[in-house]
């Protein structure tokens, strides 16, 4: 139904490193005063200003690991995923005593590039250097998730689970491949357990929603997906699904916008193309439909509904 790249870029709540300015070097006081100064813009969400602090700080030192860091994070926020691994690896090259986040964080960002097995690598070495933490079988059941391996996926969130029982990044991506399975009963009571333990976590909603949409149940995908928004207004992955459910209660031209926005904030959505399909299919534009259908279905062969209404576009 979507990616789960969504799923993704909500949960990365990590704490942006500080530096201790000793006030003996001057290079270290600049780099310093230009990395606290990007923090600042961070904290305002000044994505560009913060690049261009932390920029300024590796023109002084160009191994400068917490600058790079924050950097690859703000580029990561951008999608700018090639950049963020370039920022990832050198600090790898670099040496670093923070190689355990490093390679979590440029895991997710191969993932969110389309690099699977690139991931893949990065969630087996952080696994065997760390078996004891939940990210590490976090990172590895997105992984087997986005390769179709939807057993080595379970077991790797069960793993996760087994090691931080509520924590609900675990437990909605858990949910998710049931649901992918068609277990709806066991998705939904994974989700009543997360939401449990906390009410906000707005992705817990839009995949209540994804349930409802293949139960036929459009208004109430609507309604779930409307509380997802509500919670959290910057996931570009929520107004898509809002935008396909709004095709499916003849609310065509508020759900191409959502969907229009969607793109906008991430290009290269497959699901969306495929959403957009939908929306021209309805219209009866056959040429424009089996494009972005023919798109969707280039990127992702076997995704949902995109078969369907390429079938049914070409009998327009």
């Amino acid at each position: 139904m979507m990616k789960i790249k969504s799923l993704i870029s909500p949960i990365l709540n990590v704490l942006v490193l500080l530096i201790v300015v000793s006030g003996c070097d001057s290079q270290e006081d600049r780099k310093g005063r230009f990395l606290l100064k990007g923090n600042e813009k961070l904290k305002e969400n000044d994505l560009q200003g913060a690049l261009e602090y932390y920029s300024e700080a590796l023109k002084i030192d160009s191994e400068f690991n917490d600058a790079l860091l924050n950097r690859a994070i703000v580029y990561e926020k951008q999608n700018n995923f090639d950049l963020a691994i370039r920022d990832y690896s050198q600090i790898l090259t670099n040496g670093s005593e923070i190689d355990t986040l490093v390679y979590f964080q440029r895991g997710i960002a191969y993932l969110d590039n389309g690099e699977y097995y690139k991931a893949l690598d990065d969630a087996k070495k952080l696994e065997n250097n760390n078996p004891n933490s939940w990210k590490s079988y976090f990172l590895l059941g997105l992984v087997h998730e986005q390769l179709k391996d939807h057993s080595s996926a379970l077991a790797a969130f069960e793993k996760g689970i087994e090691l931080n029982p509520t924590n609900n990044d675990l437990l909605v991506n858990k949910a998710t491949i049931h649901y992918y399975q068609n277990e709806l009963v066991e998705a939904i009571s994974l989700l009543e357990k997360a939401e449990s333990n906390n009410p906000k976590e707005s992705n817990i909603y839009n995949l209540r929603s994804m349930i409802s949409f293949e139960k036929k149940m459009y208004q109430e995908a609507l309604e779930w997906v409307e509380k997802a928004i509500q919670l959290n207004s910057k996931e570009s992955y929520f107004y898509n699904n809002r935008g396909l459910y709004r095709l499916f209660v003849d609310d065509l031209e508020n759900g191409l916008d959502d969907i229009n926005f969607s793109l906008k904030q991430n290009p290269k959505n497959a699901f969306a193309w495929r959403n957009k399909g939908i929306y021209y299919y309805f219209k009866g534009e056959k040429s424009l439909a089996l494009k972005y259908l023919d798109d969707a279905l280039k990127n992702e062969p076997e995704m949902p509904l995109a078969n369907e209404y390429f079938r049914l576009s070409k009998e327009l």
